[in-house]
């Protein structure tokens, strides 16, 4: 009888539980747009949660190379999806032309291991001049030049923005076509040249780029110089949104990491170490820029440039040290940023130094508040905060300014130096520890 009871309580259950399976099969799914999701902004579907990754390395990875040719398939590859993920692996990488950033992809490689190493620079004078929005150049000696190689060309009144940075495409004899046209008239009178000189990494005229965990070698003793308004070892132009994290750029002939018209930068953990010029170079138009937690130390000039209208921006908690001019310079119509927490130690001359400007292009209302500015001045006296030109309404608040060395090696002899042209600024909180704490040249009218 329980055994009878037992089966018909199965049976019953069974052909419930197949009801269900049933009536549940006959239910229709719903695949309908969920009220949270919305189309991307520049894109007619929504953010998917799995986007292309590919890995690139010299061995045992997707793409197989050992130079930038290898990289950039990797990441043009991805771009042409969208947008996505390059992983670089791990040893060191010969680049004879830039690894050139694309819009939405992110290229990371392996903290401390992934090495791009700028290859050896050829320099020759050209043998025409070459004219403004021409794309191609006639140099004299066309050894060390070879298509797909990155080259700069430049005269000697053709500095700054007028030098032209592009890619050589084809050749004829001493003849190389270019990619972009020259940017100025270089002219043999002029002394004329042309280099296999480029930025490591760059990114023109892309949004949403990011870099990771890449360590640049510039190579600088065997590479000619090239400004930062066209080439740094990490150089971005027009490159909204873009984010360098956990990079370190070294030995360029150059600056370490400059972004010129580029607004909404973040650089963050990043280290620019004995590069020959600037080691951040933020400028010409670049707004809201953020540089946080980095190392400049032992570079050419200065540590942090704030080139040309440098807006709305955040500075905060690097470390500025060593280097050959300033920790910090700050001037043509840098305004409304807010520099906080950095440590500005053992650069040559003035720890923090606002460049003479007039009224119209000072850098009015920054604000300077908790940095350790010490042991400035080596060689030389010199302040650690010195003001110039016609700049007002600066903050300095809780600032630490001190001199610790001893005897005739203490140098920043100055806390703050503030000339006579300045305007209205505050002095709040700040502990200043030299022979002369305050230098206020003012009249006492503008105090």
């Amino acid at each position: 009888m329980k055994t009878n009871l037992f089966l018909s309580l199965f049976a019953i259950s069974f052909l419930a539980q197949a009801a269900g399976v049933l009536y549940a099969s006959e239910v229709p799914i719903d695949a309908s747009p969920k009220p949270d999701e919305q189309q991307l902004p520049k894109a007619m579907h929504s953010e998917m949660k799995e986007l292309p990754v590919i890995t690139v390395g010299r061995d045992n990875a997707q793409l197989i190379g050992g130079d930038n040719r290898a990289l950039q398939a990797a990441v043009d590859y991805v771009a042409a999806l969208g947008g996505g993920t390059v992983e670089i692996g791990e040893g060191e990488y010969m680049m004879y032309d830039s690894l050139h950033l694309r819009g939405n992809v992110t290229v990371r490689g392996r903290k401390d291991k992934t090495i791009l190493r700028k290859a050896d620079g050829v320099v020759s004078a050209l043998a025409l001049d070459g004219d403004f929005g021409e794309q191609q150049i006639t140099v004299e000696d066309p050894n060390g030049f070879a298509v797909g190689y990155g080259v700069a060309i430049w005269d000697d009144r053709s500095g700054g923005f007028h030098t032209t940075v592009a890619r050589i495409t084809g050749r004829n004899g001493n003849t190389f076509s270019i990619d972009k046209p020259l940017m100025s008239d270089c002219m043999v009178g002029n002394n004329a040249k042309a280099g296999t000189v480029f930025p490591v990494v760059s990114g023109y005229h892309i949004e949403g780029a990011r870099i990771e965990d890449i360590v640049i070698d510039g190579n600088k003793g065997s590479n000619v110089h090239l400004n930062g308004c066209r080439g740094a070892g990490i150089f971005l132009y027009r490159a909204f949104g873009t984010v360098v994290q956990g990079c370190e750029v070294r030995d360029y002939n150059g600056d370490g990491i400059s972004f010129q018209q580029s607004n909404d930068v973040t650089v963050l953990g990043c280290i620019c170490e004995d590069n020959t010029f600037l080691g951040l170079h933020p400028g010409s138009g670049s707004q809201r820029p953020i540089v946080r937690n980095c190392i400049a130390r032992n570079n050419g000039t200065d540590g942090l440039f704030l080139c040309w209208r440098v807006r709305h921006g955040l500075f905060k908690d690097n470390i500025l040290e060593g280097n050959q001019r300033f920790g910090i310079s700050i001037g043509h119509k840098d305004s409304d940023n807010l520099i906080h927490g950095n440590i500005v130690r053992v650069n040559h001359r003035d720890g923090i130094f606002f460049r003479n400007e007039t009224l119209g292009m000072a850098a009015h209302r920054n604000r300077l508040e908790e940095n350790i500015i010490e042991d400035n001045g080596v060689g030389e006296e010199a302040a650690g905060i010195r003001i110039r030109g016609q700049t007002h309404d600066l903050v300095f608040k809780n600032n630490i300014i001190r001199e610790t060395r001893q005897g005739d090696s203490q140098k920043q002899t100055v806390g703050i130096r503030i000339e006579e042209q300045v305007g209205r600024i505050t002095l709040d909180g700040n502990r200043i520890r030299a022979k002369t704490t305050i230098d206020d040249q003012r009249e006492s009218e503008t105090k």
